[in-house]
């Protein structure tokens, strides 16, 4: 039953194109191909990750904060209640009306207070600033060494200027170093990120987060197995590249007092009179008191 699953699961005509066979890949004469083997290291070096990271955060992330002015403010504690405080972790941050009268009757508590108190505690469980920085920069250094790193590994390539290229000889395309380190720190990344999403600041985007890194995981072991690795390293630089510009946002925003980057000034000065407002956080500025954007356009600069 094993086998035949195995062997429904590998068949040829699911994953390589007509009249080719796994063992056309197989190694030979100087032909190196990917395996799905290969994908065992991943769960290692994903391990590796998180020590990295670790390390990272309190080491350079830590101290780089502090010295842009980031702190971790202080917050009150609640008051001790063994009854709210069950509650809080075993049902719900967010008890509705009824909830909170019958925790009211067995706490001795008004409706009130317990309101009061859980409104504290779902504070006091908010993640602050530094975390929140602390977990950007990590992501931002990672992509950017990522993005340097996949430029020196296509730079000299043919396909990396002339895409018709990707699929000269496919699927006998020898496997490079180059390739092989370039997927494999990338999947093991993802993992990394994935072990530690139930530990990350939790973002309203939660489940789409999963659902993000497992998609990104499966897409990746897919192109490497059917050995889709030109086209695959081209994505992944694209997502590097944009995904730097992703993580450098939070960053900028942790600061409590940034300066204002000249190329939002000239991306502002392109706006015309008929153009969509610019968001204010973008340029660095506070928000107005009744917290909406304030509509800066070109006419506003003269």
């Amino acid at each position: 039953m094993i086998d035949t699953l195995y062997e429904w699961i590998w068949w040829d005509r699911i994953w390589l194109p007509v009249n080719l066979t796994w063992a056309d890949l197989e190694d030979r004469d100087g032909h190196v191909y990917a395996k799905a083997s290969d994908l065992y290291v991943t769960l290692p070096y994903a391990i590796a990750f998180l020590l990295v990271r670790y390390l990272f955060e309190r080491l350079i992330a830590t101290p780089l904060a502090t010295s842009v002015g980031i702190r971790e403010k202080a917050r009150l504690r609640v008051a001790d209640n063994p009854i709210l405080e069950l509650y809080y972790r075993s049902h719900s941050r967010t008890p509705g009306q009824a909830v909170i009268d019958g925790l009211s009757k067995k706490s001795g508590w008004s409706v009130r207070q317990v309101e009061r108190w859980f409104r504290k505690r779902r504070n006091q469980d908010r993640p602050g600033v530094l975390k929140k920085f602390r977990e950007a920069s990590w992501r931002f250094v990672f992509y950017l060494l990522a993005l340097i790193g996949g430029v020196m590994s296509l730079y000299d390539k043919e396909w990396f200027y002339d895409t018709r290229e990707v699929w000269n000889s496919f699927p006998k395309q020898t496997m490079l170093d180059s390739q092989y380190w370039y997927y494999m720190l990338e999947m093991s990344f993802y993992g990394s990120l994935l072990f530690r999403v139930t530990f990350d600041v939790k973002r309203k985007d939660f489940k789409e987060q999963i659902i993000h890194h497992l998609a990104t995981l499966t897409l990746l072991s897919f192109s490497w197995c059917v050995n889709y690795i030109r086209i695959g390293t081209l994505v992944m630089l694209i997502h590097d590249a944009s995904d730097v510009l992703l993580e450098a946002d939070p960053l900028y925003m942790g600061v409590p007092h940034p300066p204002v980057p000249p190329v939002l000034w000239i991306l502002l000065l392109q706006c015309d009179a008929a153009g969509p407002p610019v968001p204010t956080h973008l340029l660095g500025l506070p928000h107005p008191e009744n917290g909406q954007e304030v509509p800066l356009r070109q006419n506003d600069q003269r």
